[in-house]
Parts: C-alpha cells; structure tokens; sequence
C-alpha cells in the first residue's frame, strides 16, 4: 500500500496505517479531521521532534507554527480545509518551527477516506526547503514574508525539471540569487553554474563569449577559446539580462535552446551542449515582442516557466531578517548591529533599487560607523527625510488587513504576535495603526 496515495478505509484501520509510514525516509504524520497528530514516523521523530516536548496527542498548527487556531484562521494558507472539499492532494510551502528555529517546509497532505467515500485522516508528508533560510545566514535566499514564499514556492517546484525558467523583477532583487538556488536544487547540481551577462556586450562579442572560436578567426583571436555555453555542459547556463541580446543574435540563440548544438566561430564543427536554461530579465519582454526588439519565438521558448521575484517594497516584513544576513555577509566575524531609529527609517524607505540598494546602504554605513552600531546618523540622506516614504499599495492593505485578521484570532500576546509575524513590536504597532486598530 503506497501511503501517499488516496486511501480508501475505515476510520478505525487509520492507526495501522502508521506502520506504514516507518517504510519511508521522509518525514511524515497522520492527523484526524481536528487537527491532532495521530502518529507519526521516525524520520519525524528525528526531525521535527523536540525532546520533552511530546507532540502526539497535539494539534499540528501547534506544534509545527505555535499558533492558537489552525493556519488558515491565522492568516496561512491550509492545506486541510482543501483537502477536505477537493478530496485530492494538496500542496503548500508553510514556515514550521524545529529545533534548529525557523525552517521552510514542503507539506503536502493527502486525505485517506472511508468506504463511503468521507474523509476520516490526512497523512501529511514534510520536506525541508534547502533553497533558502527563514533565519539569518551568511549566503543565499533568505525570508519569510508571503510575496518571498510564493516566489520560493514556484522555484522548488521547478528546480527538478530541465524545464527553462525565466526570472523576472526589478533591478536589485536578487535574481542571480534565486538562479543559483535553483541550479544547486537542480538534477544539473554536479555541473558548473555559469553565468553570462548579457548586458552591453555587441554583436561579435557576444557570439564569441557564448559560442567560443578558432584561433585566427577574426583580427585578435591569437588562441583557440572554449565559449560560455560549452563550458555550462552538464550544468546550468544563466542568462542574465537575456532582454539585452541584440536582436541579430537572438535567432542565433533560438537555435542553440532548440538544438542544443551550436559552432564557434570560425569553426565547421558542430559541438553539442547539454545545459539547464535560466534567463533574467527587469525588461517588459512581452511589450518587447509587441515592439519588434525581441523574438516572439525565443520569448516563449525561454519563457516556459516565469517566476516573479518580488521588490523589496512588497517583502518589507523580511527587512530586519535581510539586514541581519546582510551584515554577517560585510562583516565576517565581528557583529554589526543597527538601532532602532535607523531600523524604522529602513523600514519606512521605498528602496527603489531593492536589495542591492539595501546592500549598498549597508555597507557605507557599516563603515561611517565607529562602534559597529548603525544609527539614523550613518544613513544616506534621503532615508533622514520624510520625503521617500513607502507608500501603502492596495496589496499592502491586504497583507495589513490580514495581520489585523490574525489578531482577532490569536490568544497570546501583542509581543507573541510579533514574534510569530517576524516582524519587531514597533512594526506591528505601526501597521495596526495604520488600520486603526490599536485597540
């Protein structure tokens, strides 16, 4: 009996099903219809158990967020309520308490049913996401707000298909960043990485860098050169800033995604290139298509997949989880720390240039700073003014209106809810204000 498949039975006959699940390596559990973990398999236990903390018995919105109602009725989306009415699996990236803090999990629940066809248990199988950290670290992704774990979402479920992704989002957030996330989570991981940028490079250049050529193929090229895309063989090929191709070299590079093969310039012979595609761009390349500058048949051969990174204005809550990465990052060894005035005007701040601006401010106050400790002083000037606030999108209205939602529902208090929100007392406060519910 394969456990992760819809299973038909008696309410009764679940507890032997747990005995199945010691047959699986991964992490799993059974719930009932009221939320209480049933049983749970060993790899859990190893897991996601906490010592002298029991969690059969419990409920799982308990044990796995440390909230007082389930996910749903506390701003999370929950997979349970939809398995119930669709009676199919359902899948969702949720942020679990463990003993080692804060983890992004996979959780997929699939509902077992009786011979009636009504649903009695769940078994739900966790997996942790590697691709990025809930908690603070030296490299890669890191966040926990809801724009970043949607876009972290569609990432794991692309990364073990060969299928081309195109990253897409302002300057500044992070796209070579999630390229390598899904090149190390890929079935390529064992390859190189290499990157292209695309930008500014002119015709000739670009089909050299790429493609590579024959020594004395053109005035200059004195020794034979291995191009970009051999070298990403059995790994992945990342374009960044593809929407800067020139348009003559776009056919060219139709013609190395469809086939695979490509030759150097100057060359005769054919050379085939097994590669994962991930491209990048911050241009509207549909408007482009639209306009003639790019190919309406590259477009939709790189476009296969798209994932949306979003700007730093919609992540706002990941801001002090940023800037804690981020100083590790400048400062290997020693602690840099901010205060909190400086810390709430970065919060209030637009950053148009996202988190390569947010690195950029990082960084030169880090240095004006005799103690280590940022304060408001050590900020650019435009974040010392009133002038380039972040104003409140209808989106953000939402995600407030959420937050005031999960208020009304969660017994602990403010101090817990802001803990569990990941964000500071001060930021709550703000945003509750902002919705004039300060009561």
């Amino acid at each position: 009996m394969n456990t992760t498949d819809m299973i038909a039975t008696d309410a009764a006959d679940v507890q032997a099903l747990a005995s199945y699940l010691e047959h699986d390596d991964c992490p799993m559990i059974i719930l009932d219809i009221e939320y209480n973990i049933v049983a749970a398999n060993s790899a859990y236990q190893r897991h996601f158990g906490v010592e002298g903390k029991p969690h059969i018995g419990a409920k799982c919105f308990k044990v796995s967020h440390e909230y007082a109602v389930p996910c749903d009725q506390a701003g999370e989306h929950c997979p349970m309520r939809k398995a119930f009415e669709s009676h199919r699996a359902e899948r969702v990236l949720h942020i679990h308490h463990t003993p080692r803090g804060p983890e992004h999990v996979d959780v997929e629940l699939r509902p077992i049913l009786d011979r009636q066809g009504q649903v009695v248990a769940y078994v739900e199988r966790l997996n942790s996401v590697g691709l990025a950290s809930a908690q603070p670290q030296k490299q890669g992704l890191v966040g926990k707000s809801p724009a970043f774990k949607a876009a972290l979402s569609t990432l794991q479920r692309a990364a073990p298909s060969m299928i081309p992704v195109l990253l897409q989002g302002e300057s500044g957030t992070g796209k070579e960043l999630f390229a390598k996330a899904l090149h190390h989570a890929s079935l390529h991981a064992n390859g190189p990485l290499v990157v292209v940028d695309c930008t500014g490079l002119s015709e000739s250049l670009f089909e050299s860098e790429l493609f590579g050529h024959e020594k004395g193929a053109f005035t200059g090229a004195l020794y034979k050169k291995t191009g970009l895309v051999e070298a990403a063989h059995g790994g992945t090929l990342f374009l960044d800033e593809i929407g800067d191709v020139p348009l003559s070299m776009q056919v060219k590079l139709l013609r190395l995604i469809e086939s695979g093969s490509f030759r150097p310039v100057g060359s005769l012979r054919t050379v085939h290139s097994d590669f994962r595609l991930v491209a990048a761009t911050h241009k509207p390349l549909r408007r482009m298509v639209e306009e003639g500058t790019f190919r309406q048949d590259l477009y939709y051969r790189i476009s296969a997949f798209p994932i949306v990174l979003p700007p730093l204005r919609e992540r706002s809550e990941d801001l002090p989880l940023l800037i804690e990465s981020h100083l590790q990052r400048i400062a290997p060894g020693s602690r840099g720390t901010i205060d909190p005035t400086a810390m709430q005007r970065l919060q209030r701040y637009a950053f148009p240039g996202n988190i390569r601006e947010l690195k950029n401010i990082l960084e030169r106050a880090r240095l004006l700073s005799d103690d280590g400790i940022i304060r408001e002083q050590d900020l650019p000037a435009e974040l010392r003014d009133d002038t380039p606030m972040l104003a409140v999108s209808t989106k953000n209205t939402k995600e407030l209106q959420a937050i005031a939602h999960r208020l009304n529902t969660f017994s602990g208090s403010r101090t817990a809810l802001a803990k569990e929100l990941g964000v500071s007392e001060r930021t709550l406060y703000r945003r509750l204000k902002s919705l004039g519910r300060l009561d």
